[in-house]
C-alpha cells in the first residue's frame, strides 16, 4: 500500500472527516484471515492488519482435519504436503501399533503456505491487507474516538524522532481481534483462561529413505507427563516433531522432546527450526466481546482442550466473527451492537463451546488413564472407527459422546472419580 493510501485509510478523508472501515481485523492467521474473508464477501470495507511479513513461521503440527476443511472459503485449494492414511499409536514409546484406513484421515500442511493462501483468499474477496504493523491497543471511548459507533485502532508506526515510534489511528465500525494466544485485543475484551499448555516443536529435514518410511503415516505418542503427547507429522522431505504438556515444568517437557527425538532415531539430524508456543483455553465464563470488539481463535482461547487442536477452531470462530462483525458495523446504537455481539457469543458457545466441554472431560480421562485410551484406540475397532470419523469430519467428539452410551459412561465414571 502506498504512503498516500495508508494516510487516507488511517487519517482524514475529504473535509477532514476520518475514513472509517466497516471491519478491521487484527491478526492474519487462520482466524483473522477467515474473519476478513467472511466480512469482505458481503461487500463491506475490510482491513486486515498483521504485524509480521507473510509468509511467516508458526509453531503448529499443521494437521487439517475434516472440520478445518469444511470451514475453508469456497474454492480454496489446500496446499497439502501429505495425505495421511495411517496412524501409529504408542504409549511413551511402548506398545506401538499402527492403524490404517483406505480413506484419507486428514491432510498435513506447512503453516506459512497455508496462512498466506488464506490471506490471499481474503484479499481476493475484497479485504485490504497491511503487514508489518503492530496494533498496540484499541479505544472505544475518549477524545480520540469520533462517535459511539467507532472504534479507534492504535497502530505503531515504524519511526519517529529520538527513537520514538509514531502512532497512527485506524477507525472502524467493528473490530475482530485474532492476534494470537498472547492477544492484546483479548486483554481488552477481558478473556479469561483455565488451561495453559506448552508446545515444543522441531522441523527436521531428513533423507529420502527416512521420508519414505513416514510417507502417509503419522505417529501419536501418549507421553510420560499427565496430559502430554508427542507427534510426528511428515511433510515431504521433512518431519514435524513435537510434544505438548501442561505449562509448569518446561524442563520436563524439553526432556520429553529430546527423548522422543532420540527414541525415533532422529537425533542425528539437525532441525531447521526449533520453536515453542503456549496454547491457552478459555474459561467457560470468559467473554467473547466488549462493545464493538469481538475476539476469535487463539485470541479468544478457543482450542480443543484434549488434543489442543486449534486450526479448525480458528477457522470456524473466525468465520462467525467476520459475519457478526458486519452486523455490528451496521448497528446504529450500543444496544443493537450488544445484541449482535451476544448472538456471536451464543453461536460460538453452542458449537465450539460444547465441543470444548467434552474435550475437557476427555483430557481428564487421558490424564488419569492414558493406557486405557491407548488400548481402546489400538484394540477396540469401534474406538478406531470413531477416531477416523472425527478426523474426517463425519462426526464430532461431542456428537460421539451424546450418541454412544459406552463413551458417555466412561467419561461420567472418570468425572465422578
Amino acid at each position: 500500500m502506498s504512503g498516500e493510501q495508508a494516510a487516507q485509510d488511517s487519517g482524514a478523508g475529504d473535509g477532514g472527516t476520518p475514513t472509517v472501515w466497516d471491519v478491521v481485523v487484527i491478526g492474519a492467521g487462520p482466524a483473522g484471515a477467515s474473519a476478513a474473508h467472511a466480512a469482505a464477501v458481503t461487500g463491506r470495507r475490510v482491513l486486515l492488519l498483521e504485524k509480521a511479513e507473510l509468509p511467516r513461521y508458526k509453531t503448529c503440527g499443521g494437521g487439517i482435519i475434516g472440520p478445518s476443511r469444511d470451514a475453508l472459503p469456497p474454492g480454496f485449494e489446500l496446499p497439502l504436503r501429505e495425505r495421511v492414511h495411517a496412524v501409529t499409536f504408542s504409549l511413551n514409546g511402548r506398545l506401538s501399533r499402527t492403524k490404517r484406513s483406505r480413506q484419507m484421515l486428514f491432510g498435513l500442511i506447512n503453516r506459512p503456505e497455508f496462512d498466506a493462501a488464506l490471506v490471499d483468499a481474503a484479499r481476493e474477496a475484497g479485504a485490504e491487507v497491511r503487514t508489518g504493523v503492530t496494533v498496540s491497543r484499541v479505544e472505544q471511548h475518549g477524545p480520540g474516538v469520533p462517535d459511539r459507533r467507532t472504534v479507534a485502532v492504535i497502530v505503531n508506526g515504524s519511526g519517529g524522532a529520538a527513537g520514538k515510534r509514531d502512532e497512527e489511528i485506524v477507525y472502524a465500525r467493528s473490530v475482530v481481534g485474532a492476534d494470537g494466544s498472547a492477544s492484546r485485543i483479548g486483554a481488552h475484551v477481558g478473556v479469561k483462561l483455565d488451561q495453559v499448555d506448552l508446545g515444543l516443536e522441531a522441523e527436521i529435514p531428513v533423507p529420502a529413505s527416512v521420508a519414505e518410511d513416514w510417507s502417509g503415516r503419522v505417529l501419536i505418542d501418549w507421553g510420560p507427563l499427565p496430559g502430554s503427547y508427542g507427534w510426528v507429522f511428515p511433510k515431504g522431505d521433512s518431519l514435524t516433531v513435537g510434544v505438548i504438556s501442561a505449562r509448569g515444568d518446561g524442563g520436563a517437557t524439553k526432556r520429553y522432546l529430546d527423548d522422543f527425538i532420540a527414541r525415533l532415531g532422529l537425533a542425528g539430524f539437525e532441525p531447521s527450526v526449533s520453536s515453542g508456543h503456549l496454547t491457552r483455553c478459555r474459561a467457560d465464563d470468559s467473554p467473547l466481546s466488549r462493545g464493538r470488539v469481538l475476539v476469535c481463535g487463539d485470541a479468544a482461547g478457543l482450542l480443543e482442550p484434549w488434543t489442543r487442536e486449534g486450526i479448525s477452531y480458528a477457522l470456524r470462530s473466525g468465520r462467525l466473527a467476520g459475519e457478526w462483525a458486519v452486523r455490528i458495523a451496521e448497528s446504529h446504537d450500543a444496544v443493537d451492537a450488544r445484541r449482535q455481539a451476544l448472538n456471536y457469543a451464543f453461536a460460538v458457545k453452542a458449537g465450539l463451546g460444547v465441543e470444548m466441554g467434552v474435550g475437557r472431560r476427555m483430557l481428564t480421562l487421558f490424564e488419569r488413564r492414558p493406557g486405557l485410551l491407548h488400548a481402546a484406540l489400538t484394540t477396540f475397532p469401534p474406538a478406531w472407527r470413531a477416531f477416523a470419523g472425527i478426523t474426517r469430519g463425519k462426526r464430532s467428539l461431542a456428537e460421539l459422546v451424546r450418541t454412544h452410551p459406552m463413551a458417555r459412561r466412561a467419561l461420567d465414571s472418570v468425572n465422578r472419580a
